[in-house]
């Protein structure tokens, strides 16, 4: 203690402090906590008191500060250590609550003191019951990105657990229509039940999200959790050809070390015959932002109706017409109720005549991400310029639409 036996300032500041206030080992050292390292502020405080030469000992239960605070470290510890069992993590971080009433008391004392080496004696709770968890766990503490944040309320003996949330990737083909790709809550009562819905406060029963992330779930034994898409198709196309890419977000995960391969059987039996997924690996939260911000072309095939016979000729000369032709689409009447009114400029990259069998025509068209495909299609009332139904001459609707490629990774 080389530094606090030659510093007459802190030798005065102790003899002060010690006349006034009847301090614990520890909370005597926390006013110099940064004077001398690789020491405890219960062994600091010793130090002290040996070199001044007090013999008057303050047992932590009777201290004016802490009030027995500091004598809980391993109390806290213990309850910390007991609360984790079963739940998977890396690393950890300490938060702690104190009470007011100690908090003001270490606050009377620094005003006093007037030291600029004291630490709060959270800072102090928090790194010595991080490091016994270290040692007992065998896991590390992490200050940026810690798996698991711990907060122990030290007034009520409570803990709040803040968990990272765990991100998987993958690839989604939805063979199903009238599914969509996330919940659709009732719009008369937003997911508490009603009559109108049946009182199961959902529009449509299930969704691409829900049959996927039930299993995963089920596994990581989370509380909830995030579906993002890049992008999505409507409720009545089917998702086919290389699947949709998402990352799924589970909440509050207590399982985290998943075997993808073994689990992607499991969600794909699950969802036989609606849903099927790919390609599982786990991601991260910059990967959400990658997808949601990501251009990917689409390739659809198109089943449209004309409202008379269809000429094949036509068909093809509006095929050749839009490839790689810029369009406007202002927004559509269907989604203008949640989108905002603008025109939005879109390329066609192909488009191509597969079959027509007299009002039936069947387009594989290949199309910037976001464009409006049914659309592109009708026209909607001049809403989108130019269209297929314009160029032909023959009013058409789309009454079959599969996206058959998702294109970018």
């Amino acid at each position: 203690m080389s530094i606090t036996l030659k510093n007459k300032k802190i030798t005065n500041q102790a003899e002060k402090i010690l006349a006034k206030y009847k301090l614990c080992d520890a909370c005597l050292g926390r006013v110099f906590a940064k004077v001398e390292h690789g020491l405890t502020n219960n062994k600091r405080g010793k130090e002290i008191r040996k070199h001044l030469k007090q013999t008057e000992f303050t047992d932590i239960c009777n201290c004016w500060l802490c009030s027995g605070l500091i004598g809980e470290i391993s109390h806290f510890s213990s309850l910390i250590s007991n609360s984790l069992n079963g739940i998977e993590f890396e690393t950890f971080l300490i938060g702690s609550k104190v009470d007011e009433d100690i908090q003001s008391r270490g606050q009377e004392l620094l005003d006093y003191t007037s030291s600029e080496y004291s630490e709060p004696i959270k800072m102090e709770l928090n790194r010595e019951i991080g490091k016994i968890l270290e040692k007992k766990m065998g896991k590390k503490v992490n200050f940026e990105k810690p798996t698991i944040m711990i907060i122990i309320d030290t007034v009520f003996d409570t803990l709040k657990l803040q968990i990272s949330s765990l991100f998987i990737y993958g690839r989604y083909k939805k063979f199903k229509r009238d599914i969509p790709q996330t919940r659709w809550f009732c719009r008369v009562c937003r997911g508490k039940g009603c009559k109108k819905c049946n009182y199961k406060g959902l529009l449509y029963e299930t969704s691409v999200e829900d049959l996927i992330s039930k299993k995963i779930l089920e596994e990581t034994e989370g509380s909830d959790e995030l579906f993002h898409g890049c992008g999505r198709e409507d409720i009545d196309a089917c998702m086919l050809g290389n699947g949709r890419p998402f990352v799924l977000e589970i909440k509050n995960p207590h399982i985290r070390n998943l075997d993808l391969l073994k689990l992607e059987p499991k969600i794909n039996a699950f969802c036989k015959g609606k849903v099927e997924v790919s390609n599982l690996r786990f991601s991260n939260r910059d990967e959400i932002v990658r997808i949601k911000n990501a251009v990917f072309r689409k390739t659809y095939r198109i089943v449209l109706e004309g409202e008379k016979c269809l000429n094949i000729e036509k068909l093809k000369k509006a095929a050749q017409t839009l490839r790689d032709k810029t369009i406007s689409q202002f927004t559509p009447l269907r989604v203008a109720h949640r989108r905002a009114n603008t025109v939005r400029e879109k390329k066609i990259y192909n488009c191509r005549v597969e079959s027509v069998d007299d009002t039936i025509a069947t387009l594989i068209l290949e199309a910037e991400s976001g464009t409006y495909i049914k659309e592109l299609v009708s026209g909607d009332d001049q809403r989108t310029k130019p269209n297929i139904s314009e160029i032909i001459g023959v009013p058409c609707k789309v009454i079959e639409l599969d996206v058959i490629e998702v294109k970018g990774e």
